[in-house]
């Protein structure tokens, strides 16, 4: 059995939560190394992995958290707070996040013009 089968649901849980790297068998060692955008989905990654009793001796890892990159939205006609925190957080019952990100410049959420830019916070 290769590393790259024993460590699969490692490998699994790395994939569902989108990490950003690779897992190579190399000098006997499985090299696991990858970035994650929170200490959630390292802990997720790294309990799956600590699964396997020998992970000791046989993986090096590196699971680095990085932060999401700020995000921002030009408004355009038409749109509405629920309809891009949609598009953006999957969920338009989530436009109070955009609006809270946004106080500088918004006083209702009901009340955005085509043209503005607005802040996106990152998905929870």
């Amino acid at each position: 059995m290769s590393l790259r089968d024993k460590y699969n649901a490692a490998i699994q849980v790395a994939k569902s939560v989108g990490m950003e790297g690779a897992a190579e068998e190399k000098d006997g060692k499985l090299q696991f190394k990858g970035t994650v955008k929170s200490e959630d989905e390292k802990n997720r990654i790294w309990d799956a992995l600590k699964s396997v009793p020998t992970w000791k001796d046989e993986l090096n890892a590196r699971i680095d958290v990085v932060a999401p990159k700020d995000v921002t939205y030009t408004v355009q006609a038409g749109d509405s707070l629920s309809k891009i925190a949609k598009q953006f957080l999957g969920s338009a019952n989530d436009y109070m996040a955009i609006f809270n990100a946004n106080k500088d410049q918004l006083s209702d959420p009901d009340k955005i013009k085509p043209g503005q830019v607005l802040k996106i916070p990152a998905k929870k």
